[in-house]
């Protein structure tokens, strides 16, 4: 199991940001080519009022502060100089779909996808999209978002793949503004994670066409129990199933730090057995970059580039994650 693709994050909201140029992030490229990733994937083009190019659309319906940089224009040449595969992260405001108003949630990404595809459609690394808004459980209409968002991207884009990273709702998910490391009390069983997901997937399983569920939520002895039931489920319905292997560290008060290299090397070995082939991570550049602001972040690629040299000794080369259309 190697990790094949990263998001890329920006906009953050939770994570300190490291203020890169395209200096540092064409040497980070250099790093994630090194490293076998082969993926990268926006995980949002804009956030509240924050907004990674200027949209006219952002601006004007959310009042978005314009940025002083086209990072999308930035990402997509550095991922087509290093033959990458590059989703586009969608908009999440932060306030509509969080509030149950979900059709203006769907209605101002409509906008949003128009004009980035009338923007950006023609870049050759431009291979996918990534609907934002990280879920866990079937709440509200958020199948309705999902199936919308994802069929709008798709029509416009001659079908170009969509990709979900949701997480599970398990002990572990316990807001990231407390340093309290306790366990949630109520978590998801495996069965009901099972219904949801089974109700979840069969509403959008013609236009979704990845899902990479977010593995640090859960006990690692529980782990491997709740990657079977989504391998199962998106065979069931015929989506592509990844892992999203989480490179920072949830069970330390510091919100948050890159992980132990044992555990994500755990992680990994368990989607394997759960028959899982790809893996994707959040995310590179502050958990695993030589170049990352935290020192840990330049060890445990060391300990990632160890194992992939004993791999190598395995197996012969890389192969695409990209999802084949």
């Amino acid at each position: 199991m190697r990790i094949k693709g990263t998001f890329l994050d920006e906009i953050s909201h939770d994570i300190p940001h490291q203020n890169w140029g395209r200096k540092e992030w064409e040497k980070d490229f250099q790093f994630m080519k090194e490293a076998g990733i082969d993926t990268v994937i926006l995980i949002r083009a804009g956030y509240g009022k924050w907004q990674t190019f200027h949209s006219n659309v952002l601006t004007r319906e959310e009042g978005a502060y314009r940025p002083p940089v086209d990072l999308v224009n930035m990402f997509l040449e550095l991922a087509d100089q290093y033959n990458m595969d590059f989703y586009f992260g969608l908009y999440d405001s932060g306030k509509y779909w969080i509030k149950g108003d979900y059709q203006k949630e769907v209605d101002v990404n409509k906008k949003f996808i128009d004009e980035v595809w009338s923007k950006y459609g023609e870049k050759s690394a431009f291979k996918g999209w990534y609907i934002c808004q990280e879920i866990s459980r079937k709440t509200g209409r958020i199948i309705d978002l999902y199936a919308d968002l994802a069929h709008h991207c798709k029509a416009i884009s001659n079908e170009l793949p969509v990709l979900i990273s949701p997480y599970i709702d398990g002990i572990k998910n316990v807001s990231q503004y407390l340093t309290d490391t306790s366990k949630k009390s109520n978590a998801i069983s495996l069965d009901q994670h099972e219904a949801e997901w089974n109700e979840i997937f069969d509403g959008i399983k013609n236009v979704v066409d990845v899902v990479a569920f977010q593995d640090g939520h859960v006990s690692f002895d529980d782990l491997e129990s709740f990657l079977r039931i989504n391998k199962s489920l998106a065979d069931k319905h015929g989506l592509e199933c990844w892992t999203n292997s989480e490179s920072f560290d949830r069970d330390m008060p510091i919100k948050f730090m890159p992980i132990k290299w044992e555990k994500l090397l755990l992680k990994l070995k368990l989607a394997s057995l759960a028959g899982i082939d790809n893996a994707i991570t959040f995310e590179f550049s502050h958990f695993m970059s030589p170049q990352s602001a935290y020192l840990q972040a330049g060890h445990l690629y060391n300990r990632y580039m160890e194992y992939l040299e004993q791999l190598k000794s395995k197996n012969n080369g890389f192969h695409k994650v990209g999802y084949s259309i």
